[in-house]
C-alpha cells in the first residue's frame, strides 16, 4: 500500500504557515514505514527538534482505479479514519527555502500515525464531519470537512490522473489550522464526531 497526502488543503492552515492558498491539490507521498498503528508511542527523532502535529481525515482506498472520474470517485473509498501528518518543520523549512523536496521532514519511521477505520455509511453527510485533536486535554484543532479546499471526490480524482490507486492505499486529506510542535511526554488523543479514535503518547 502507499500512503498519499494532500497540502494545504484548507485555506486557514495555508495562511498560518504563510503558504499561498493552491488552486490544484499539492500531492506528497510517504512510505509504508511511517506508519504508527494501534496507538503506539510516537519516539521523537533524533534529527529534528521541531517536529509539529497535523491531524487529518483519511481516506481508505476500497477498489484499483486509475484516470477515475470525479462523478464516480465517491466509489472509490468506503471507510474513513483518522492520521497525524508528523512533520520536521525545521527540516521542511531549510528544504523549502532551497527549493528541494519535503520527504525528509514528512516521510521519516513513524511519521503517519493512524486510527482504526469507520464505515463511510455511519456518515449523514461527507462534508459534515467534525474532527479534532487535544494535546494533554486541550483542543488544538478542530476541522470540518465543509472547509475543505478539495473535496474528497477531486482528490481522488486528480491523484488517479498521475498515481494508479489500488486497494488499501491511504489518502491524508489535509489538516485544518492550529498546527505545532509536540514535546517528548505530550499525551495525543484524536476524534471524529465523538469517537475517540487516537490515544497515544510521545516518548
Amino acid at each position: 500500500m502507499k500512503i498519499i497526502a494532500i497540502g494545504r488543503n484548507y485555506a486557514e492552515h495555508a495562511k498560518e504557515l504563510n503558504n499561498p492558498v493552491p488552486t490544484t491539490p499539492v500531492i506528497f507521498m510517504k512510505p509504508d514505514t511511517a506508519l504508527l498503528k494501534e496507538n503506539k508511542p510516537f519516539y521523537y527523532p533524533e534529527f529534528s527538534t521541531d517536529v509539529h502535529y497535523e491531524a487529518e481525515l483519511v481516506l481508505k482506498i476500497c477498489k484499483e482505479g486509475k484516470h477515475i472520474s470525479e462523478k464516480f470517485a465517491a466509489n472509490y473509498y468506503d471507510e474513513i479514519g483518522l492520521g497525524i501528518d508528523f512533520t520536521a518543520r525545521d527540516i521542511q523549512a531549510r528544504h523549502k527555502e532551497k527549493g528541494l523536496p519535503w520527504e525528509l521532514a514528512k516521510s521519516f519511521d513513524g511519521s503517519a500515525p493512524i486510527s482504526s477505520f469507520l464505515p463511510k455509511s455511519q456518515f449523514a453527510d461527507m462534508y459534515n464531519i467534525n474532527f479534532s485533536l487535544n494535546i494533554n486535554g486541550e483542543k488544538r484543532q478542530a476541522g470540518n470537512t465543509k472547509d475543505l479546499l478539495f473535496s474528497f471526490e477531486r482528490i481522488i480524482a486528480f491523484v488517479s490522473q498521475y498515481i494508479t490507486l489500488k486497494k488499501g492505499d491511504l489518502i491524508f486529506t489535509g489538516t485544518p489550522e492550529g498546527v505545532g510542535p509536540v514535546a517528548i511526554g505530550d499525551h495525543l488523543e484524536g476524534f471524529v464526531e465523538n469517537d475517540k479514535m487516537l490515544d497515544f503518547y510521545v516518548k
